[in-house]
């Protein structure tokens, strides 16, 4: 595991087991310190030049791999109990980074396609989407109160 700036995210760097026919690359298992429990699995695409962001769920975890291309995860912690309120954190993850990020309720994430092509992320959130009433809290993804930068360095 690798120490986050933010209070109860959790990074995992992932493995692939890797042979002459290709790669097996476990993501996240049922007896995995980090998970909770399952709600569905998803996945996210986000073109290069677009950001994704801000949202946070009241109730629910997300569980965050790029599978496809390499992508910029934007984390920001506003919760007033938290210890590490008003920090912001940058995850790069993807092709040249196999990494797993786990993201607790309320914690304001989002993500951008490096290198210019497709990003696409996978997500196993601990709960399903209720289209009724959606687990979602939204804010503009260049809010000038979260102090992140979505340009990438040297560009």
């Amino acid at each position: 595991m690798v120490r986050s700036v933010i209070e109860g995210v959790q990074i995992k760097p992932l493995t692939r087991h890797v042979d002459e026919r290709g790669y097996v690359m476990e993501i996240l298992r049922s007896d995995d310190p980090v998970f909770q429990q399952f709600g569905q699995a998803y996945v996210s695409a986000c073109f290069p030049g677009i950001v994704k962001a801000w949202h946070c769920h009241e109730i629910q975890t997300d569980h965050f791999c790029c599978i496809q291309g390499n992508a910029k995860i934007g984390l920001y912690d506003d919760r007033p109990d938290s210890p590490t309120r008003g920090e912001a954190q940058a995850v790069v993850m993807g092709a040249l980074k196999p990494t797993l990020v786990v993201i607790p309720p309320r914690v304001w994430h989002g993500m951008m396609a490096l290198g210019g092509e497709l990003a696409v992320v996978l997500n196993i959130p601990t709960e399903p989407y209720n289209r009724e009433q959606p687990d979602e809290l939204r804010r503009d993804p260049f809010d000038p109160e979260v102090p992140f930068e979505w340009h990438t360095e040297g560009g």
